[in-house]
């Protein structure tokens, strides 16, 4: 019934854009659940192009991959679904060819289950010069589990789908199953939907005389003063005593990160010999711009980034000295500053777990909560959200990491960070995958975004920061561009100069596309009335008329409480008194 009930309002939609009622796009669908669930829920957009994707009528449309033996099989309840069995190698499983397009955008969506334990599992897609991985799932004996994916290709060409496991002792079973393109176009206009629906509010100002008769032809300019959406960069020590430096940065930013300069490796070069002064001045020079500040990190998991002198220290003694490192980092900035990335790269590395015991992570976590309260822990990682190749930190595993930090006994509260460096511009890939992590709803920001440097490297720059910023989940962005005189890690925004390079150009718009509200101008009609759409911030109006002029300070931001609101919007009543 669930299927049928979803099937029904995909097509109304489909009919609704068939009548032409001024909707361009198939609907794109944000449904994701990390629940295991006794049946599949329907195909999302009915399947799209794929073949009897509930795989109702037999094996039609599919065949086999590699050498393993597939099935149609129905459950007691009647559920159909295929299965590979005899499988002896990772790839072996079964496969529908489909004709991809170089300029669509793919959704893709499973169901999948194993036949005993669980499994890690990628859909992939074979074609003519490549093997593309379109997402990944943990699946599990005795009920279905949701692979949410995407993925775009460089060539138009045939492409195999079949799913790949590591695990090759499991019959992988799938149903429900769905690939959907996009055009770019279709695609912008769920970013805008996505955009003016989570980002910004519709604003009405009623301007009326002392009898309280609407006035017609007022003049209402809107200034905004500041943007609700973090947005930063991060900076290290060479902006302390480089002005031009300060100036470049302190005109666009107002959160930061320090690159380097609060991770262990830079504080105690060697036992009990801690030196934060690099640290407490970068962030004094924050501090008095307005900056708010991440930490950047307690702790890495990788033993190359740990001091030289820790590294070969005993359990005991590396235990002591972690519990000094995080009293002293965490307490010495307790209230300064909004997150603490705890543990770095969890997912990919575990030095402290090795050395430590399995819950080393998540007793680090409780403490840091409890010494800070007011900063938000965060899990950190990369290639979560911009790599859909490795498989040691795919969006199930992410989820999988809080849960079981969760089963070890932390209940405190919790961030998704998502490093964000790139080297390409999978768009669908970005969003299923952020789709997949808001189930855990969790406050989730992108803590170092970059783009490797290329031909292409602006242009993807902007494709990403938009798609990112449109996602209802992402709470903030942090680009990773901390500049020096010799280069940045990998994406500068300026050169040494500080005048802005293409990618500091797209970033520039950007903010610009945020702070549109800046300067706009308009009059109210016959029933004075001026209704405009704006970014979550901070505002001033001025309203002109020959009566005389009034200013309105004003806030614009999610769920606003603090104005009688009408239609989701806010409403504002300017009365002149003369």
């Amino acid at each position: 019934m669930a299927k049928i009930l979803k099937n029904c309002l995909f097509f109304f939609l489909v009919l609704y854009l068939e009548q032409g009622l001024k909707i361009h796009a198939v609907p794109y669908d944000y449904i994701f659940t990390n629940e295991c669930m006794k049946n599949p829920l329907a195909p999302q957009y009915g399947g799209g192009i794929v073949r009897n994707p509930e795989i109702n009528r037999g094996l039609e449309g599919w065949t086999r991959f590699g050498d393993s033996k597939i099935e149609h099989r129905q459950s007691e309840d009647g559920n159909k679904y295929i299965v590979a069995s005899n499988r002896s190698r990772s790839f072996h499983s079964f496969s529908q060819r489909f004709h991809l397009e170089k300029e669509k955008l793919y959704t893709f969506s499973a169901w999948l289950q194993v036949s005993h334990g669980e499994a890690h599992i990628a859909a992939m897609f074979k074609t003519k010069d490549s093997y593309e991985t379109a997402g990944w799932v943990i699946a599990r004996k005795g009920c279905w589990s949701m692979l949410k994916g995407g993925l775009v290709v460089n060539a138009s060409s045939p492409a195999d789908l079949y799913f790949q496991s590591d695990n090759a002792e499991v019959d992988i079973r799938a149903d429900s199953i769905s690939l959907q393109p996009f055009t770019h176009e279709e695609w912008k206009s769920h970013q805008d939907q996505s955009v003016q629906k989570m980002r910004k509010k519709s604003v009405k100002f009623q301007v009326l005389d002392k009898h309280g008769r609407p006035t017609s032809n007022a003049t209402v300019s809107i200034k905004q003063n500041g943007m609700r959406f973090p947005l930063g960069c991060a900076i290290n020590q060479n902006i302390l005593q480089n002005s031009a430096y300060q100036n470049w940065f302190t005109a666009k930013f107002k959160y930061s990160v320090f690159e380097n300069e609060l991770k262990w490796i830079s504080t105690e070069r060697s036992p009990g010999a801690e030196d934060y002064s690099l640290a407490d001045s970068m962030l004094r020079l924050a501090r008095s711009h307005g900056i708010t500040v991440r930490g950047h990190n307690v702790f890495w998991a990788d033993p190359t980034y740990q001091p030289g002198w820790v590294k070969g220290l005993s359990p005991n003694d590396l235990r002591a000295a972690s519990e000094r490192r995080i009293h002293s980092v965490v307490g010495k900035y307790r209230g300064q500053l909004i997150h603490w990335d705890v543990m770095n790269e969890n997912l990919h590395n575990s030095f402290f777990e090795s050395k430590l015991g399995n819950n080393a992570s998540t007793n680090f976590y409780q403490q840091a909560n409890r010494i800070d309260p007011k900063a938000m822990p965060f899990l950190n990682e990369y290639n979560t959200i911009e790599e859909s190749r490795d498989p040691a930190a795919s969006p199930p595993k992410y989820l999988q990491k809080i849960s079981e930090m969760r089963r070890q006994g932390y209940h405190g509260p919790l961030g998704i960070g998502l490093q964000g460096h790139f080297t390409y511009a999978n768009l669908p890939y970005i969003r299923s995958s952020l789709d997949t992590l808001a189930s855990a709803r969790l406050p989730m920001w992108v803590t170092e975004l970059d783009v490797k440097p290329g031909p292409n490297q602006a242009s993807y720059l902007d494709q990403i920061l938009r798609e990112i910023h449109a996602h209802a989940a992402v709470r903030g962005i942090i680009f990773w561009s901390a500049w020096s005189p010799g280069g940045c890690y990998t994406m500068c925004l300026t050169d040494n100069n500080f005048k802005n390079l293409a990618t500091g150009d797209v970033v520039d718009r950007f903010i610009r596309t945020l702070t549109q509200a800046d300067g706009v101008q308009e009059t109210t009609d016959a029933r004075g009335v001026f209704e405009t759409s704006l970014f979550h911030g901070e505002y001033e109006a001025e309203i002109s008329h020959p009566l005389g002029v009034k200013t309105h300070k004003f806030s614009v931001a999610p769920n606003e409480a603090q104005e009688e609101e009408a239609a989701g919007g806010l409403v504002y009543e300017i009365r002149f008194s003369v």
